[in-house]
């Protein structure tokens, strides 16, 4: 088992002044299982790294992936090929490609949760794998 992370828990865990900071820093710290982050989230995460914060930011989570905090999940092709038939699917519903792609890496690792503060989207597609996903942190 481990914890996949989607943009929204990753970010505010470096972000103090986010308003999800305190639970995602709490769910990230405490888990006992391995940190999962797809690829396509990083690049989210770098493009709010430098919108919002400073560049030590990004320095600081690459130490943490060299280190092995963290483990970055590429995609595969049957990845690709789950997205493009999640983008289809909810085009009315503006799922896109990351969201897309984290729930493809969901199904492929046979995860049955994600932490992600995106409960609308995610509370809304139907993985192949479980009847819903449990998305942590639970909101208040």
């Amino acid at each position: 088992m481990a914890l996949i992370l989607d943009t929204g828990p990753l970010y505010a865990s470096l972000d103090r002044s986010d308003q999800d900071h305190a639970a995602s820093r709490e769910l990230i710290e405490f888990a006992d299982e391995p940190l999962i982050i797809p690829a396509p989230v990083l690049v989210e995460v770098d493009y709010w790294i430098h919108t919002r914060l400073h560049p030590g930011v990004l320095v600081a989570l690459l130490d943490d992936i060299i280190s092995g905090a963290y483990r970055v999940v590429d995609l595969q092709p049957r990845d690709y090929e789950r997205a493009h038939a999640l983008c289809d699917r909810y085009s009315d519903s503006d799922i896109g490609f990351v969201d897309a792609a984290v729930l493809a890496i969901v199904e492929r690792l046979d995860e049955p949760k994600l932490a992600t503060l995106d409960h609308r989207h995610f509370g809304m597609l139907r993985p192949r794998h479980v009847d819903s996903l449990e998305l942590l942190p639970a909101l208040k």
